[in-house]
């Protein structure tokens, strides 16, 4: 998987498409991404205490990494993502304009 937690994505499919958010959370083995704001589903929660009321919360559900794309730094489109080595270590790069994500 090559989406990390704080890369800024698009949602590219699905009901919630056009919109951008940065990753809360990855989930590499399952494939998935926790999205700040994107996929929102109402969770209910009851009392726990005797004086305490019940709520409904707003919680991010996660989504298939294939459903979203990283945004370019540069002009903040979608891109792919590549790989380059320089010196000894292997950073992320837009395949949209060659930057490079990491830093």
């Amino acid at each position: 998987m090559k989406l990390k937690k704080g890369d800024n994505v698009i949602v590219i499919t699905g009901k919630d498409r056009g919109k951008t958010g940065k990753i809360v959370k990855a989930i590499p083995k399952k494939q998935l991404v926790i999205i700040e704001g994107v996929n929102m589903k109402k969770k209910h929660r009851r009392p726990t205490r005797s004086n305490q009321k019940g709520q409904v919360i707003d919680k991010a559900m996660p989504l298939p990494v294939s459903n979203v794309m990283i945004l370019d730094p540069r002009d903040n489109k979608p891109s792919r993502i590549g790989k380059k080595v320089i010196g000894n270590s292997s950073v992320r790069i837009s395949k949209r304009s060659g930057t490079q994500l990491d830093k």
